[in-house]
């Protein structure tokens, strides 16, 4: 009997062939994966680069009235900020125990939970006080706001403006910012203390 010794050395070659192949394959697509992480992770690092760096002051808080200075420091390479809107955010309590005895969804969700506002339908705020904008900012420049003091509820039966104001004496102003430019957007949230008193 005689050992086919050429077909041996054939299905050997293949064999390590496809071994060989699928090693490559695999190579491949760990480099893709690799080079597609790497991608990411730069691409989320350059964004973090350009993310905006606010400058927010909250003036004249022992008035009815306030401003709220918003300046865009940089970063220089940012050059403008096409989107900006500001929304003022709410304390952290839960209201639904106040459905069905005087408040509305609507009202509860329209009324700032916090010590200012913005003032109502001016400089593009809404007609709750509530968001500001949106307008463009360059690096650089700045934009000054009004606001109000809030007020009680209209449904907050027996509660005065005083007292109102006394729950919220220690409590900032709560904001979130929202920025676009060049298809990158970026949510910030900030807090201003409350020096009004």
């Amino acid at each position: 009997m005689s050992i086919p010794w050429g077909d041996i050395a054939t299905f050997s070659t293949a064999g390590l062939s496809a071994v060989a192949t699928a090693g490559a394959w695999l190579a491949a697509h760990r480099s893709a994966k690799t080079a597609e992480t790497l991608t990411r992770i730069e691409r989320d690092r350059r964004r973090e680069e350009r993310r905006p760096q606010l400058e927010l002051t909250l003036g004249g808080g022992a008035q009815a009235h306030s401003t709220l200075d918003i300046h865009l420091a940089g970063p220089d390479e940012l050059g403008e900020v096409e989107f900006l809107s500001v929304r003022v955010d709410d304390d952290d309590k839960d209201r639904s125990h106040v459905l069905g005895i005087g408040a509305t969804a609507e009202q509860l969700t329209n009324h700032v939970w916090g010590p200012f506002r913005f003032t109502p339908r001016v400089d593009q705020a809404d007609e709750h006080g509530r968001t500001m904008g949106p307008f463009k900012l360059r690096v650089g420049r700045g934009r000054r706001f009004q606001m109000d003091r809030t007020q009680p509820g209209q449904w907050m039966d027996g509660k005065t403006m005083e007292q109102w104001q006394d729950e919220y004496r220690d409590h900032p102003v709560r904001l979130v910012i929202t920025c676009r430019t060049n298809g990158d957007e970026w949510t910030l949230a900030r807090q201003l203390p409350n020096e009004a008193y």
